[in-house]
């Protein structure tokens, strides 16, 4: 009863915290918002006892990837009004995504209330069992080439925002680094000459 009760406040929060992602104006709060929909999703894994993936969301993505949304959110200085001038655009695909979620729902809890139970007929897990050996066997034998092409896939995301931020804009001070090699002392430093005071 009590993992319920759980359940349902954390899905209530995942709820309103996806709806500010979508719904707030300033794109710094939608991924703070995002943030929170990503803790609340690991808090929901912790219920079905699936430890490592809770933690893997929060470090991979709360602590890496949603740093790297705000550094190209902040540094990029995105006009906001003027991407959400086209936003009606697309309000079709929306609504016709959320209608298919809202269908999945739906059909599981009917399915449930019809006596179909998707956790009937699995196999309990002994008491030394660990979901994170069985992930680091499957990650590193069968998946160890997409995982590296994964890793790959990020680093180019990575440096890719880095490239999108370094462009040039009016009025931007960058060092020139020749300039700084070719000065000479005699132009940067003067010597004066000053009779000795004696202190009061």
């Amino acid at each position: 009863m009590f993992v319920e009760i759980l359940f349902y406040a954390f899905a209530a929060v995942l709820l309103v915290s996806g709806l500010t992602v979508i719904t707030s104006r300033n794109p710094v709060y939608s991924a703070l918002s995002l943030v929170l929909c990503f803790v609340t999703s690991a808090a929901l894994w912790l219920l079905i006892e699936a430890e490592f993936l809770a933690i893997v969301l929060v470090l991979v993505y709360v602590g890496a990837v949603m740093v790297l949304f705000l550094f190209v959110v902040m540094m990029l200085n995105v006009n906001v009004e003027r991407v959400r001038s086209g936003f009606t655009r697309h309000v079709w695909l929306g609504v016709l995504v959320t209608l298919l979620v809202i269908g999945e729902i739906v059909g599981v809890v009917v399915a449930r209330q019809l006596g179909v139970d998707p956790t009937r007929g699995g196999v309990p897990l002994a008491p030394g069992y660990s979901n994170t050996t069985e992930l680091g066997v499957a990650l590193f034998t069968r998946f160890a080439y997409p995982i590296e092409l994964a890793a790959m896939l990020l680093l180019v995301a990575i440096v890719a925002a880095i490239a999108l931020t370094m462009r040039k804009r009016r009025g931007l001070r960058v060092q020139d680094i020749s300039a700084q090699v070719a000065v000479r002392a005699s132009e940067r430093i003067r010597i004066v000459k000053m009779d000795a005071e004696r202190p009061q």
